[in-house]
C-alpha cells in the first residue's frame, strides 16, 4: 500500500436521494485499491476542507460492507454540503492556497468532488490550479443533482429518485382531488429554476385511469397568464377535476420569474423564487372562482428514500467506483459521465469529459419534448424518463418503523 498516495472525498450543493451512494462506491473501490493509503472526506465541502475538517473514512468503513449498504441508501450527504464559489485565482488565490495547503498535509494525491452544476466549477478552478502551480493530484468531478441540467451527461444522479417521488405524488394528490364531486384545480409546484426535467417528470404519473397531471408548464417555453386561465377553463368544461404541475421557475416573454422575491440574490447569483404555485393559486381563486389549493413539493422530492429509483441507486454507487478508477489511472479535471446505449431495454455506458465542457452550462429539456402549446411534454420525454425511475430498493432497513439511515450527527453536533 501505498500511503502517500492518500483520497480525499467532499459533496457540495443540494442534497438527493443517490449522492451517498455515489460516495461508498467510491469509499469502496478505494479501501480495495492498493494505489491509496487513507481515505478522507471533508465535512461540509470545499468549505470544511478549507478549515481541515475531516473525517477519516478507512476507519468508519474499511472491510464493513455492511455499513457501506447502510451508507448507499441514507439520503442527502453524509459528509455535508456548503454552497460556496471559489474566486479565480488572479483575483484572490486565499482559497487555494487553503486547499492545497491541506492536500499537503494529508498527502492528497486524488480528490473527488461529488456535486451539481456549481460544484464542477469548483472541479474545473481546483484542476486549473494544480496545473498552473504545477502540483501533483488528479482530480475528479462525480455528478450529482435532481435537476438533471449537467452537461455532456445523458442524466445525473439524483434524478431518477426525485422523478420517481414527484411521479407519485402527483398520482397520490389525484386520488385525493378525485374524491369529491366538486369543481376543483390542484396547483403543484415543483424544484426547477431554469430547466423543467422534475416538473416533466410529474407526466410519468399518468395512467389507464388518470390523466393527472393535464396541464404541465416548463421554464424552456414562457408562461402566459392569460393562456393558463383560458385553459384551466377549457378543461374545466370537460372535466370536474384540474391538476396542473408547474416550474417553481416559470417566466413571462421576457424572462421575469412570476414568483421572484424582489432583489434576494445569493452569491452565485440566483435570484430567489418563492410562490409559484400560491401565485396562480390566486389568480385562479380570482379568475375562474372554483375551489383551488396548491401544493408546494419543495424540498421533499430531494430525499425521499422511501421512494428511491432502484436504478439511480446502482447507477450512481457503479458511478462512485468508475470516478475513483479513472482518477488513479491518471485522468483528472474531468466529470464521469452517463452514456446512454438504449432505452427500451435500457443500457448505458460511462465515460468522462472534460470539466470544462461542463462547468457553468445549463442543460434543458429539448424544446421538441414540449408541445407547441408550452403546457404539457411529448412522447420522447416519456422514453427518456421512464427507465430512470424503475426499481425499488427493498433492502432499506427498518428500525421502529422508519428507515434506519446512517448516524450523521457529526454534522450538526452541539451547541456548548
Amino acid at each position: 500500500m501505498n500511503t502517500n498516495n492518500n483520497c480525499m472525498i467532499a459533496q457540495s450543493g443540494g442534497p438527493t436521494v443517490a449522492i451517498n451512494a455515489s460516495l461508498a462506491g467510491i469509499i469502496k473501490e478505494a479501501i480495495n485499491n492498493n494505489a491509496i493509503g487513507t481515505v478522507y472526506g471533508a465535512i461540509n465541502g470545499v468549505k470544511g476542507l478549507m478549515e481541515d475538517r475531516l473525517l477519516n473514512l478507512s476507519d468508519i468503513f474499511g472491510g464493513n460492507d455492511e455499513l457501506l449498504n447502510k451508507l448507499t441508501l441514507t439520503p442527502a450527504m453524509y459528509l455535508g454540503s456548503c454552497r460556496y464559489r471559489l474566486k479565480t485565482p488572479d483575483v484572490d488565490s486565499t482559497d487555494y492556497e487553503l486547499v492545497f495547503n491541506i492536500f499537503k498535509k494529508y498527502d492528497i494525491k486524488y480528490f473527488l468532488y461529488i456535486g451539481g452544476n456549481d460544484s464542477m466549477d469548483t472541479v474545473a478552478k481546483l484542476s486549473d490550479y494544480a496545473k498552473k502551480i504545477n502540483y501533483d493530484i488528479n482530480i475528479m468531478g462525480v455528478p450529482k443533482t435532481i435537476d438533471n441540467d449537467l452537461a455532456c451527461t445523458d442524466h445525473t444522479p439524483g434524478f431518477g429518485s426525485a422523478a420517481k417521488y414527484i411521479a407519485t405524488s402527483i398520482l397520490e394528490i389525484a386520488h385525493d382531488a378525485y374524491i369529491y364531486n366538486v369543481e376543483s384545480v390542484t396547483i403543484v409546484e415543483i424544484m426547477g429554476r431554469n430547466v423543467g426535467w422534475l416538473t416533466g417528470a410529474a407526466a410519468l404519473a399518468r395512467n389507464s385511469y388518470s390523466e393527472a397531471p393535464h396541464l404541465i408548464y416548463l421554464p424552456e417555453r414562457a408562461f402566459d397568464k392569460d393562456e393558463f386561465i383560458a385553459s384551466v377553463k377549457e378543461l374545466l368544461g370537460k372535466r370536474k377535476h384540474v391538476i396542473v404541475a408547474i416550474s417553481e421557475g416559470i417566466h413571462d416573454d421576457k424572462g421575469n420569474y412570476i414568483s421572484a422575491s424582489s432583489d434576494n440574490v445569493d452569491q452565485f447569483g440566483h435570484v430567489a423564487l418563492s410562490g409559484a404555485g400560491k401565485y396562480l393559486e390566486n389568480l385562479v381563486a380570482k379568475e375562474i372562482g372554483c375551489k383551488v389549493r396548491s401544493v408546494e413539493l419543495n424540498v421533499l422530492q430531494r430525499c425521499a428514500t422511501h421512494i428511491s429509483s432502484g436504478a439511480d441507486i446502482s447507477e450512481s454507487f457503479e458511478i462512485g467506483r468508475y470516478a475513483l478508477k479513472q482518477t488513479v489511472e491518471g485522468q483528472t479535471g474531468k466529470m464521469v459521465t452517463i452514456n446512454r446505449i438504449s432505452s427500451s431495454p435500457y443500457e448505458y455506458e460511462l465515460g468522462t469529459k472534460s470539466i470544462h465542457d461542463i462547468a457553468n452550462v445549463e442543460k434543458g429539456v429539448p424544446l421538441e419534448w414540449i408541445n407547441a402549446e408550452g403546457n404539457d411534454v411529448l412522447e420522447a420525454f416519456y422514453t427518456y424518463a421512464r427507465p430512470l425511475i424503475e426499481g425499488e430498493n427493498f433492502n432499506l432497513g427498518y428500525c421502529g418503523g422508519i428507515p434506519s439511515y446512517m448516524d450523521v450527527s457529526h454534522l450538526y453536533g452541539l451547541k456548548k
